[in-house]
Parts: C-alpha cells; structure tokens; sequence
C-alpha cells in the first residue's frame, strides 16, 4: 500500500454527538461506529499501566475487549484484544505484572478467551497483545473485523487524521506503517506475529496473503476467513483446543518523521524492535561446500544444464528449457571465478564459459544483448527488461576489477550504450523496451504508475564499477545522477528485490566515495523498501511446512514466491553494503541485514529438489522439468503452501552455492578444519601458531552459529572458543565432523587448537 492521507476533520474533544456525524462524502464502517459508540459510554477499565509518555487501559466494550492506548491531548489507538460477537459473559483478571501488563480470562457463547498485553522499552515504545480462543463446539468464523483504530484527542476514531506508509503486500509479513498526524500521536508499526497464528490457518484452510492493512481508521488484521457462497467450506476451529487469534506488536515512537530519509530509518528502526520480539527459528548448519562441488559436477556433466552454440559452451536458463543468455552466462560464471579463488584452484568451465561471451555483443549497437543471434523466433530478440541491460555488465566489472582483461575490454565496450539508455529514460526505466531504439513494449507494472523502479540503484552500482576501473568522474556523475532520481518513491521503489539490495548497497558505496551523508541515508530507503517486501514469519501451511520462508524477500513486489535467485544475489549485494557501511550503520539496520543473511544460508537449502518431499514438488513446471538429482535450485518457494518448482529449475540460480560457500566458509591455513559461521567476520587475525581472533559483524542480542568443519581425512583437534575477556563457550554440538557453537553476533573471540598429534 502506498501512502494514503485521509481527509478527516479533528473535532474537538467536547464535541457533542450530532457534531461527531460522518461527514457528507466520507464513509464509515459498522465497527468503527461500534467503537466510538462503545468509547462514549462508560467502560469498564478492566487495568491499566504505562509505556513512556503513552497510557494505556485495558476495557470491556459491548462486543469485544479493547487496549485504548492514549497520550494526552495528543489522540490515541485503540486495539481490539479480544472479539466476541453477543459480548463477554465473565471478564476477570488472572494476574497483573508489576506495572507494565496485564492478564485476564473472559467467557463468551464462543468459548474460553484469554489476553495477554505487556509493555516494554525506554526509547522505542513496544506493546505485544495476544489473545487465544479455545472454543466450546467447532468453530466456524465466517468473518472476523479489524483491530486497529487511530482515535482523536475525543476518543473517535472518524476524526483521526493520518497517512498509512506501508501495509502488507501478498505473503510477505503483517504490517502496517503508519503516522497518527492530527492529533499529533506519532508514529505507530503495527506488525501481527503470522507464525503464532499457524495453527488457525491450517484448521480453518486460510492464507494470510495480504491481510493486514486496511483503510483509515479502520486498520491493522483482518483474519482471513473461508470465501463466502451457499455452500461454503467448512473447517472449523476444533472444540476444546486452544489457538492463536491474534499476536500484534505495536511499536510507538513520539514524532514522526519530516523527510522520506529518516522515515526509512525510524521504519527500519521500529521494525527492527518488533523483531527482537519474535521467537526466531533455528538455523542449522549447512554444507554450502559441498553442494558447491555436487553443482559444479552437474553443470559440467549434466547435458540438460548446458548447449553448444558457435562453437561455445552456454547454460541454459532452466532445465532443459530456454535459450543461452548473457545475464545467466555471467552470474554463472562470476560464481564459478568466485569459488576458484575461494579454493585456490582454478576452474576450467569458469574459462570455457567466458570464451563465448563475446557471441553477445552486437557491434553495431555496441552493447551486449540478452540473447545470442540465433536465438529462436518464438523470441523477441530485440525486447529486453530494463534490468537485464546492466546486471552482466556489473558481472564483467566485477572480474574486469579482479584483472581479466578480456572483461575489461568487453565491459567498456559497452557501457557507453548503458549511459544511452539512461539518458534516454531519464533515470526513470519502463518495464521492457527494445534495445535498438528504446522504443517502450511494456511501460508500467499492474498499478499503471509505476515501472522498474529499483533499476536507478543498481544502474548506480554499476557506474560505481566503471569508476573504480577507469577513475573517470563522468561515470561518479551518473551514479549520483541515478540515485538522485530515485528520490520520493519511498515504499514503492521495490521492483525486483536483488535490485533493491544492490541500490543499497550502492548508495552506501557512494557515500564512502564521496562523503556526502545523503547517499548513507538514501541507502536506507532501499532497505525499508527491501524488507517491507520481506517474509518475516514462518509458514507451516500446505507444502511450506517442510521448508523455510523465514526472512525471505519476494523476487518482486507483488510475486506470490521466493526464488533463489533474488534470494543469493541480495545475500552478496547486501554483504558488500555491510563491508562499506562501518561503525555508523545504525544497530537495527545492521541487525535486519545481518540477520536477513544469516537466514539465506538457512532457508536457501530448501530450494535444492533433493531437501524436500518428492510429492510436494510441481509436477507441471512453467519452464523445463525438475530433476531432484541435480544440485540445481528450484525458481519458487510459497509461504502459501503452494507446490514448489511451478516456475521451474532454474540453471541459471546455480551460482547460489558457489557464492554462499565462498562466503560462508572460512580457511586455516595448517589447519585440519574450516571454518563456518552465519555471520559475515568483520576480521580474521593469527595471533600464534594455532590460535585465531575473529570479529563478527553483527549486533548485540542476537547470535551466531559457529562452526569447526573437518577438513581433509585429519581428525578434528581439541579445540577451544573463548571470549575476547577469556570467557569459555561451549560447544553446542560436538561430532566427528564438526563442532558448534552459538556466539553473540557482536563478539570477538579466540579460537585455539592442539596439535594433530597432542
């Protein structure tokens, strides 16, 4: 949801009831009407406590339970805990906490209600209020309302005057973003634990899939409920068991923002505060290596995976589908020259897969193209997505940068077309055009405003390349140029979530080029924009319960899947982000990048056919088939539960292992072991013969896994992990192939081993 400002009045406080009417043109629901009927009379406050400067109460209203959380003459919200149609037959307190919370358990012809609200945080104010049901018969819910209602300095909620930022969008997690302005409240996120409420949606067959939003004033969840006809589905809430309605964490903060800067920080800032609420799932350890190997063997044997072309070597996009591309020829091959380096041993298909790129270039546009001269008719050899023009150049600069002259060559013939098409845009891509004249195919995505919003950042990036190269200021220029014109999207700026992370990572790399504090801030708005479409919850719906979609970004702003792709080229711009950003990224920025990464080598294992369920795979695939013996990933993940691989196989996210390996896994030298950690290491110091002082990059309070890996046929030596203060760790696990621990994120510690032979 993009921002919405209402357009209500603010009435005065001592306004009478015939001049709190709805005003002609404006409309109001039946359940904001019950509430401000409900807060004119005289509730019963079942307790009370204090947040800060924010009061809250905790009333019984004619249908449902309500937490109304006030500041003085400054408006408030009210949030409904607990809803029962025909109102609460016994309301009673269970157990009061020591002045920041509440208990109690009330009785309905529904069944057994339970609520438990708590308030928490000095600076950042934060208010978690659940709420469960457990029925006396089945349970059919046809429908459910809303929980979140801005009021005004009178208790109404009609005269509210504010602006929604962001709501939840298809899967991705159940938020709302908004600014209470008139009364000047503040600044509230919304955000509804999805995963607590895994329960209600497998009895009751329902989705959470854009759930939480709504129209002013009438916000916040709308549980989803089995679709309405004459026969509607029946699958009831089961008597006598407890479940889940609602989990909402509501972060407040006193001012709002004045610029689209710092609202990206506070976004990022609240959101973060929300998700150190959350129970987090436990990431395992994963042999990113191997599958590594396993990948490079398939894509050297394979005879699905590759084609021969003009004498070359190419990969195909997908399993047996698709032709030779050049987007798909350079991340596999980036990848591949990525893993060689890692291992200190060259590849000969990186090599093999280089000798065809120049099959690419059209000399007389002298830009590359997407697809090779042969490519089939049932293509449109001249149409190319606006994103498509540049991410091999970033590919070629990166090895043109690492000293591959060829690259070199190959990237600054063809920038220059790069800079054309911008000029010719203004900074501000269709869709799809056609390369030979910029002739626009397909302008704007569904909302008929908008086209590839994101491209600007990762345009950036790429003139950020070329000036490293060639020290050329023209290219600097396009860089700020790019970003420039990005400025005011806010939190429509997604398009493609790779393409987010590296404006990201863009913006913060022309910072430390030039010093201008407006590109580190600018980096934020990526970043909001980027985990507004995040899945920050775990599905356990259908076919989603046998993977994870924790923390995973939707490969566009409105897809309804995951896909590797996106998922592992985040992962790198966003650790390339981490590297320039330095000590002055704000801890809950560092948090959500740190732990979105940590969570790629978690969840990323999933797309792989061979870690899931034969028969939870699509048996119908878009593009190809899948073949579970191959290490190549699946394009699609649902949290919806939806069977994964309908998109397909794709060949061309094989680079995902090579780059999660490479920067996952760590070398000792002398040493018998590897070293794997979740966390990217800030700093890697030998400070004796068998003894290594690492930094980790993260923040305090969350935590990583750190991992001993057997290396070679040597068995593993005693080993020992200890503080920088010389505090012991202990291992977490212990097996001949590995030995665990769990550190804080933020740590330095020391790791020291005996001899083979000790």
């Amino acid at each position: 949801m993009s921002d919405q400002s209402t357009s209500h009045a603010t009435a005065p406080a001592d306004r009478d009831a015939a001049e709190a009417e709805p005003q002609p043109g404006r409309s109001a629901s039946l359940y904001a009407l019950a509430l401000r009927q409900d807060l004119r009379g005289k509730l019963k406050i079942i307790g009370s406590f204090a947040v800060g400067d924010f009061g809250a109460e905790l009333v019984h209203g004619s249908d449902s339970l309500w937490l109304v959380v006030r500041r003085p003459e400054r408006g408030g919200l009210a949030v409904r805990a607990a809803y029962a149609p025909g109102g609460f037959e016994t309301v009673r307190k269970v157990r009061a906490t020591t002045g920041d919370g509440l208990r109690l358990e009330a009785v309905s012809a529904l069944g057994t209600h339970r609520v438990q609200v708590d308030g928490s945080g000095d600076d950042l104010h934060r208010l978690r209020v659940r709420s469960t049901l457990m029925p006396c018969e089945p349970l059919l819910v046809p429908f459910a309302p809303r929980d979140l209602y801005p009021l005004d300095a009178g208790d109404d909620p009609l005269g509210s005057h504010g602006t929604v930022h962001a709501a939840q969008r298809g899967p991705n997690s159940g938020l709302v973003y908004l600014t209470l302005d008139d009364p000047a409240f503040g600044e509230v996120l919304y955000f509804q634990n999805l995963t607590a409420l895994n329960p209600y949606f497998r009895a009751t067959g329902t989705k959470p899939m854009g759930v939480v939003g709504g129209e002013w004033p009438e916000l916040g969840y709308l549980p989803p409920c089995p679709p309405q006809s004459g026969t509607p589905p029946v699958n009831p809430l089961p008597a006598g068991e407890e479940v889940m309605m609602s989990d909402a964490i509501i972060v407040l903060r006193d001012f709002g923002a004045t610029s689209e800067q710092e609202k990206a920080r506070q976004f990022l800032q609240m959101l973060g505060e929300a998700y150190r609420a959350l129970d987090l799932p436990r990431p395992c350890y994963r042999d990113w290596e191997h599958r590594a190997r396993r990948t490079l063997k398939d894509l050297q044997k394979a005879p699905d995976a590759t084609c021969r072309s003009y004498g070359h070597l190419y990969v195909r996009p997908y399993v047996a589908a698709e032709y030779p591309d050049s987007m798909v020829q350079m991340t596999i091959m980036a990848s591949l020259y990525d893993f060689a380096a890692w291992s200190g041993k060259p590849i000969e298909l990186a090599d093999e897969l280089a000798a065809g790129m120049g099959k690419f270039y059209d000399p007389r546009l002298r830009t590359l193209r997407r697809y090779l001269p042969n490519v089939g008719e049932d293509k449109d050899a001249n149409a190319v997505d606006a994103w498509y023009l540049y991410h091999p150049l970033r590919n070629l600069a990166r090895l043109a940068l690492d000293g591959q002259d060829w690259a070199r060559d190959l990237f600054l013939r063809s920038i220059d077309y790069a800079i054309k098409a911008a000029h010719h845009f203004k900074y501000v891509w269709p869709i799809q055009y056609d390369v030979r004249d910029f002739s626009v195919i397909t302008a704007t995505r569904e909302d008929e405003e908008h086209g590839q919003t994101d491209v600007g950042g990762f345009y950036a990036y790429v003139m950020l390349q070329a000036f490293e190269l060639t020290g050329e200021a023209r290219y600097l220029d396009e860089a700020r140029a790019a970003i420039d014109a990005a400025v005011g999207m806010r939190f429509e700026l997604e398009y493609e979530a790779n393409l987010t992370a590296w404006g990201a990572a863009a913006c913060m790399r022309l910072w430390r080029i030039t010093e201008d504090a407006r590109y580190r801030e600018q980096a934020l708005v990526y970043l909001a924009s980027l985990f507004h479409n995040c899945e920050i919850w775990e599905s356990q719906i259908g076919a989603a319960e046998h993977y994870s979609n924790f923390l995973g970004a939707t490969a566009l702003h409105d897809a309804p899947y995951m896909a590797m792709y996106e998922c592992f080229d985040s992962f790198a711009a966003l650790e390339q982000f981490v590297r320039d950003s330095g000590p002055e990224l704000d801890p809950a920025v560092r948090m959500l990048v740190c732990e979105y990464c940590k969570y790629v080598l978690h969840r990323g294992w999933y797309y792989y056919p061979d870690a899931l369920p034969a028969d939870v795979l699509a048996t119908e695939n878009r593009n190809g088939h899948i073949n579970n013996k191959l290490s190549f990933p699946l394009e699609d993940l649902y949290a919806d539960g939806s069977q994964p691989g309908q998109v397909g196989q794709e060949v061309y996210g094989a680079g995902a292992a090579f780059v999660l390996a490479s920067r996952a896994f760590h070398q000792v030298e002398d040493a018998p072991f590897r070293l794997f950690c979740n966390y990217f290491l800030l700093a890697k110091e030998r400070t004796g013969d068998r003894a290594l002082s690492i930094q980790l990059t993260g923040t305090q309070g969350c935590t990583a896994l750190f991992v001993i890996v057997r290396h070679g046929r040597a068995k593993l030596p005693e080993c020992q992990l200890v503080t920088a203060g010389g505090d012991p760790i202990r291992p977490s696990m212990v097996a001949d192939e590995r030995i665990e621990f769990n550190v804080p994120a933020d740590a330095r510690v020391v790791l020291t081993w005996s001899q083979a032979d000790d």
